[in-house]
Formats: structure tokens, sequence, C-alpha cells
């Protein structure tokens, strides 16, 4: 006669409580480190890609001679062909436009870019850059 009674080889109810318990609290203290480091990427990316934008205002404002950042040649349709023929996306927005996702302010002596902060990221966070002759 056996004394012993066979054990079952599932889980109980309370080991599988305490497993998800473990998992949950894992994830409550590494989801909001993990959506920050998403908006901070998507900031730094937002700034990155207006500065490139800016360098290329800049080159036609060079290959104009100087004259005025404002000047005539210096439009939307010569920043995308110096682009290549198309502007970077701005992952605040998720948007291409230099319009709509961008703020290019262009005046006799000084341009302006910022890319908007939409509602993906913060806009203490976005970076506004001066070019001036």
């Amino acid at each position: 006669m056996n004394c012993f009674k066979k054990r079952s080889k599932a889980f109980t109810l309370i080991e599988v409580l305490m497993v998800v318990l473990i998992i949950g609290i894992l994830f409550a203290f590494a989801l909001p480190s993990y959506l920050s480091s998403v908006r901070d990427t998507r900031q730094k990316t937002a700034n990155s890609n207006a500065q490139t934008i800016a360098i290329t205002v800049q080159a036609l404002y060079v290959r104009t001679g100087g004259l005025a950042y404002n000047h005539s040649s210096i439009t939307e349709a010569a920043i995308l062909v110096e682009l290549g023929g198309q502007v970077p996306i701005n992952p605040c927005t998720t948007g291409r436009s230099l319009t709509v996702d961008y703020q290019l302010v262009l005046t006799p002596s000084t341009a302006t870019m910022s890319p908007l902060a939409g509602t993906l990221c913060d806009s203490a966070g976005m970076r506004t850059i001066t070019l001036t002759q």
C-alpha cells in the first residue's frame, strides 16, 4: 500500500497568480521608461532632420551669392530638389511637409527652422535653428 499521493504535473492557481503578479510589477516599472525613451528618440530625430533642412537652406543661400534668405530662388521646390526629392520625416507628426510638419521662416537676413511637436512629442524638446548672415 502506497502512502504517498500521486502529484499532478500542473501548476497550482497560486503559482500562476504569483507569476502574473511578478510580470505585472516588471511591466509597470519598464513601460514608463520605454515610453520616455521612445519620445526622446523621436524628438532627437526631428531636431536632426530640421538641422538637415537648415543646412540645405544655407547651401541655397550660399548659391545665391548670400543675397537674402528669402531670395526668390530659395523655394520649397528648390529645397526638395536639394534634399533628393523628399523632405525628411518628422517622427513627432509622422509627416514630410515643410509647411505642415516643420516651421521654416525666411527673412532677408535670417532663416529659422524648427520641427513641430505634434501629438507624439513634447514641445519643450524641440530645438529652433537660426541661420544669420
